[in-house]
C-alpha cells in the first residue's frame, strides 16, 4: 500500500466524486433514517447530476483522495456567507469530508482535513467551519481532535425529516 495522495479534483473527476459522495452518504446515514426519507434525499435532494454539477463550480473546491490510483475519499469546500457567529470573519466552509467505509481509520480523513486547512490558510482565511449531524459522534470527535468547537446549530432536512446539525469552527 502506498501513501494516500490528495489532489484538487477537476471536471474530469466529477462522476467519480458524485458516485463516491452518494455512496458514502448512504452508507453513513441510511441506518439512522427511514428508507422513505433516504429515497427522497438521494433521488430529489442529492442526485448524481446535482453532485456532478457542483464539481468545478465557481467558489467550490473538491479534493480527491487516492491510494494506489483508487479513489478512497473526498472533501469539498465552498466560499459562502458564514452563519451567525462568523458573519464578519474571513471564513470558508468544509462542506463534505468522507472516506470510503473500508478506509475509515486509515488516515484518509486526516489527509483530507490537513489539505483543507492548508488551502484555507493559502486563501488567507481566519476560520474554517462546517456542519455535522448532532448524532454523528465519530465525526464530532474527529473534528474536536482537529480543534473545532461548536458555535451554533441549524436544521438539515433528510427527505422529510428535519435534523439538527451543529455548526463547528476552527480558528486558523
Amino acid at each position: 500500500m502506498h501513501p494516500i495522495q490528495i489532489r484538487i479534483a477537476g471536471p474530469e473527476d466529477a462522476e467519480v466524486i458524485a458516485d463516491m459522495s452518494r455512496k458514502t452518504f448512504y452508507e453513513t446515514f441510511a441506518v439512522h433514517n427511514t428508507p422513505e426519507n433516504m429515497d427522497i434525499f438521494m433521488n430529489e435532494q442529492f442526485t448524481r447530476d446535482m453532485q456532478i454539477a457542483e464539481v468545478g463550480k465557481p467558489g467550490r473546491i473538491f479534493l480527491l483522495a487516492t491510494q494506489d490510483d483508487l479513489p478512497v475519499g473526498y472533501a469539498s469546500m465552498r466560499e459562502v456567507t458564514p452563519p451567525q457567529g462568523l458573519e464578519h470573519a474571513r471564513a470558508i466552509e468544509i462542506v463534505q469530508l468522507y472516506s470510503e467505509q473500508q478506509m475509515i481509520g486509515k488516515g484518509v480523513g486526516k489527509a483530507l482535513m490537513q489539505r483543507c486547512l492548508d488551502i484555507a490558510r493559502e486563501m488567507n482565511k481566519e476560520y474554517v467551519w462546517l456542519g455535522v449531524w448532532e448524532h454523528n459522534l465519530r465525526a464530532r470527535e474527529f473534528y474536536k481532535k482537529w480543534g473545532f468547537e461548536k458555535f451554533g446549530e441549524h436544521i438539515f432536512i433528510v427527505g422529510l425529516d428535519p435534523q439538527t446539525d451543529w455548526w463547528m469552527k476552527k480558528k486558523l
